[in-house]
């Protein structure tokens, strides 16, 4: 029987790649969260600085995998392990789409409020740790659909 090779999906190069972007966007939203102190004052910070710290461990985790896999031993597909990978893709997505909206919400919020709430330079960096949360969500989704897809051909 031959093995259906989806480009994206879990031991593929396009996975690694989705994988080490996820790792990165993620890290820098936490990374540029983290950055001041302040953060903890919003619950919707928190909740980001918290969803982050969840993402980055599975990308990474999996980023790994994924690299032995294309690099050093191709990994046979299996169902178990897809249905893992499928169902922690997508409640990290949900997680992650609710963890930049609120983010970019609130910092956005904040903005409009005036500078006694969230001077400007403080309120850029609350939004460009969302707009990385943004784009590690993506990713995270794009793997989502295309183990979906894989998983769905098992």
């Amino acid at each position: 029987m031959e093995e259906l090779e989806l480009s994206g999906a879990f031991g593929t190069s396009a996975s690694l790649a989705l994988r080490l972007g996820q790792t990165v966007f993620s890290s820098s939203s936490l990374l540029i969260m983290c950055l001041d102190v302040g953060f903890y004052s919003y619950t919707a910070f928190c909740y980001l600085v918290t969803v982050m710290g969840l993402v980055i461990p599975w990308s990474i985790t999996l980023l790994v995998v994924d690299a032995y896999s294309v690099f050093i031993r191709h990994l046979p597909v299996q169902r178990r392990l897809i249905i893992i990978i499928f169902f922690g893709d997508m409640i990290l997505s949900c997680l992650s789409l609710a963890a930049a909206c609120s983010t970019a919400s609130i910092a956005d919020l904040l903005r409009e409020a005036g500078g006694s709430h969230c001077p400007s330079k403080l309120c850029e960096r609350y939004q460009m740790s969302a707009a990385m949360a943004f784009l590690s969500w993506f990713l995270s989704s794009v793997s989502f659909l295309f183990n979906f897809w894989l998983f769905s051909t098992l």
